[in-house]
């Protein structure tokens, strides 16, 4: 069963950008913005295994990512959770948010056989929903 509130599920349905935050090698945190998707339980991202972010993940899997509503920037979601990574063969994912967010494949120019890709599945422990001007009245 998911944490995330229904009423926030367009959120997650949406072409926003997650930001995403791990703990660096010195505690420190380190925060980018990415493509992401949802299947119903996790949010989803691609990463290049040559990323600082990756080795932050395999070091301490703790994360944490906010998305702003793009219709509404007052409403927005913050999840808190642990990550599970697997590799994206075939680049059957990157592919799949490149669709979602451009209308089209990864190009070659963007990423080819030689890079190693990983998709991160985010376990929700926490969700912080934001809505503090959403109206929430009843019709009379």
């Amino acid at each position: 069963m998911s944490l995330i509130p229904e009423r926030f599920i367009d959120i997650l349905q949406s072409k926003a950008l997650a930001h995403v935050a791990t703990i660096g090698p010195k505690g420190e945190p380190q925060s980018s913005a990415i493509w992401f998707d949802w299947d119903g339980t996790h949010i989803l991202f691609a990463m290049k295994k040559e990323r600082q972010k990756y080795r932050n993940l395999l070091r301490d899997p703790r994360i944490a990512v906010s998305i702003v509503d793009p219709a509404n920037p007052y409403r927005s979601l913050e999840i808190r959770g642990r990550v599970r990574i697997e590799e994206d063969r075939n680049y059957r994912f990157i592919n799949a948010m490149s669709q979602k967010y451009l209308n089209r494949d990864t190009t070659a120019e963007e990423g080819g056989p030689e890079e190693e890709r990983v998709v991160i599945f985010v376990e929700a422990e926490r969700v912080m929903p934001f809505a503090p001007f959403q109206e929430d009245k009843k019709e009379p």
